[in-house]
């Protein structure tokens, strides 16, 4: 493995159109500051890079609907979001932001270099243009009906309804966001990057040259390169976002998707503009992404595409992406509320940053979606945090001052069973390196866990509040080892609960340290005077956890009340309206996914008379889609047919939403004909 002389870690820039809640921090800036941290003791040259998201069309979006400007949109939620994350320990070097003078330079100058280098195509295409208000309609400015679930709102990019990926011209019936007026197609010219020319280096780069990337970011890349890349627009007709720099390109500014990554090196040249460079460019700096599982393709492929066709820069050494954490067996949802925020956690929990830390490094999604539930919260403090590591310290502490006054006493002679201790916990040090330099943050916290619990069972087994009644010297030995574990535990967690470990070194009045004195027993000095002891963590009890819990409950019956209003709001139709609908079962022959389109499902219905292929947004909801293969669904039969994704859908597949946004299948209870008709 090359060893590098420097490492530069990115996180995912958040989109400043909202607070951030505890998905953004298990998922990504926890572990990204754990392996910060973990460099930092061990005296690596290390630059932790973060800002914010700040354009793109759903900021527009906001700012219309609250009438303010995109800028202070931008501006309010990039300073709750820097506040959260200073609120929680993560040590960016600097978060900055998109919308800075410095990053339009950089992005400008990358885009010019590769447009020299001839590295875009340019294409024209037709493209929504709004008569009334004189500009072109990105997808979000454009509703209309839903060609799936005629849902009479759904943007041009997709349902919120069904849920389905869309274009633009799949919808019925479109209209303009900004006007309300019916748009007209016009010829608009854009800049792709040719993907497609990329893929032959970038299969060897990925697929031959980083198999030791974690399996769910190696899986999606070698899934979309084996699907075949296709060019990307790298810009779009929009008034917010940074102005394509090149002539005749009025109107038009760079696609969020190719601005937002430049970010990290234009925050990086603000920090450091007379050396910024060398963190990226010079070939012995190691480039890590930190991220969520929905940004692994332009952080793997796309932005590595962009990197490459500008020439001068280095290409990312790993990007440890996550999977998605759940609330209480629900995928969280903003639009929803179905969150906890972060802001709102410090206001419920002052004080209780690393419990929170502590508990989505436990659940951390590494490999795959996990759950975060109030009572596992709640169990992991009080089992956990409470009863293993904070009572070992309270005890090792506690004793100490009221034997020898605070003062750390002198080694005497250690018998059998204190030997046997030291060695349980020898290989600690080795272990947590290990998986933190594979990043298994989950793991390593576990690990270093295992020391507390060392420490506690040791206490507990040596009884010295008891010992003292005979044998003060072997009290000595006890409370001097007991402290000297203490002392690691506040080196080995300092990663992972920065307060905490803080809280403990000045306890332990200790002073100077860093990772290579993990392991050692002399890390505190005979008669060396202690601080005052305190209590690490405290026990959260039922009430409070039940408030939470009913917080979310609360929030759950408002959505379901919200999706009963908007259900009862269509207007009355005739009867030979609905009469006109034909609506039959049939049987599911074949279903699978569709490739580049996450919530797809490809039916392969039996109608009684023929075959026929039905596309279905629903993919979310049914994992494994061929279960359902062999199952009766229903289906309008009479639907316009509709081009999506290059398939030809003859009908539409009936479901219902229950209030949590999942899909479930319309199926009759017993086996029926295929064809029959509902009535």
């Amino acid at each position: 493995m090359k060893q590098f002389k420097r490492t530069t870690v990115t996180s995912a820039l958040p989109y400043a159109n909202g607070p951030v809640h505890i998905g953004h921090l298990a998922g990504v800036y926890i572990p990204a500051d754990i392996y910060v941290r973990y460099l930092r003791l061990k005296n690596e040259e290390v630059l932790f890079i973060g800002g914010s998201d700040e354009h793109g069309v759903p900021i527009t979006l906001k700012a219309k609907k609250e009438g303010v400007s995109p800028q202070d949109i931008v501006d309010r939620y990039h300073n709750i979001i820097k506040k959260s994350f200073e609120d929680f320990g993560i040590t960016f070097d600097i978060y900055s932001r998109t919308s800075s003078a410095t990053h339009r330079q950089v992005a400008s100058d990358i885009f010019k270099t590769i447009n020299e280098k001839g590295g875009f195509i340019e294409k024209t295409n037709e493209q929504y243009y709004d008569e009334s208000a004189q500009q072109f309609l990105a997808d979000r400015y454009i509703t209309g009906k839903c060609p799936h679930c005629g849902n009479e709102n759904a943007y041009g990019d997709q349902c919120e309804s069904c849920g389905t990926s869309l274009n633009a011209t799949d919808l019925i019936h479109p209209k303009s966001a900004i006007s309300g007026s019916v748009p007209v197609m016009r010829e608009t010219k854009h800049w792709y990057l040719p993907l497609d020319q990329h893929e032959a280096w970038l299969r060897k780069w990925i697929l031959e040259e980083h198999k030791e990337w974690k399996a769910n970011v190696y899986g999606q890349c070698k899934s979309w390169l084996d699907m075949g890349l296709q060019p990307r627009a790298v810009s779009r007709d929009l008034d917010w976002g940074i102005p394509v720099p090149v002539p005749n390109a009025e109107g038009k500014v760079l696609y969020v998707w190719f601005d937002a990554p430049i970010g990290y090196i234009s925050n990086t040249k603000e920090l450091l503009p007379d050396s910024w460079e060398k963190w990226w460019k010079d070939p012995e700096t190691r480039l890590l992404h930190f991220i969520g599982k929905d940004n692994i393709v332009f952080h793997c492929i796309v932005f590595p595409a962009v990197l490459k066709a500008e020439g001068s820069y280095i290409l990312p050494d790993n990007v440890p992406a996550n999977e998605f954490l759940n609330l209480e067996g629900d995928k969280i949802s903003t639009s929803r509320n179905w969150a906890v925020w972060l802001h709102e956690y410090l206001e419920d929990f002052p004080g209780k940053q690393d419990v929170l830390r502590y508990v989505l490094t436990a659940n951390a999604p590494e490999t795959k979606d996990n759950d975060f539930t109030w009572k596992d919260f709640q169990a992991r403090n009080n089992n956990e945090l409470v009863a293993i590591f904070g009572n070992f310290i309270n005890r090792a502490l506690v004793l100490t001052q009221k034997y020898y006054e605070g003062i750390v006493p002198s080694l005497g002679t250690m018998t059998d069973y204190d030997k046997q201790t030291l060695e349980e916990f020898v290989n600690i040090k080795t272990n947590v390196e290990k998986l933190l330099n594979n990043f298994r943050f989950r793991d390593a916290q576990k690990e270093a866990m295992t020391l507390a619990r060392i420490g506690n069972k040791y206490l507990a087994d040596t009884e010295p509040w008891k010992v003292a009644k005979t044998d003060m010297d072997r009290v000595a030995t006890i409370m001097h080892l007991s402290l000297q574990v203490a002392a690691n535990l506040a080196i080995a967690f300092e990663p992972f609960l920065p307060f905490t470990s803080k809280k403990l070194r000045t306890m332990l009045s200790m002073k100077n340290f860093n990772w290579s004195d993990l392991g050692k027993m002399d890390l505190l000095a005979v008669g060396q005077q202690l601080g005052t002891p305190e209590l690490l963590f405290d026990k959260i009890e039922d009430e409070t956890i039940d408030a939470q819990i009913k917080k979310l409950q609360d929030t759950k019956i408002a959505n379901e009340t919200a999706n009963f209003k908007a259900a009862t709001v269509k207007e009355n139709v005739a009867f030979e309206d609905f009469m006109k609908m034909d609506i039959r079962v049939g049987t599911v022959l074949n279903c699978e996914r569709v490739p580049k389109a996450d919530k797809l499902l490809k039916f392969r219905i039996a109608d009684g008379l023929q075959e026929r292929t039905i596309l279905s947004g629903i993919a979310q909801s049914y994992p494994n889609p061929a279960e359902l293969i062999g199952t009766q669904v229903c289906f309008i039969a009479n639907f316009e047919p509709r081009k999506l994704r290059g398939i030809m859908s003859e009908g539409m597949i009936l479901s219902a939403e229950n209030a949590d946004g999942k899909l479930v299948l319309i199926q009759p209870k017993v086996e029926v004909s295929n064809g029959a008709e509902v009535k």
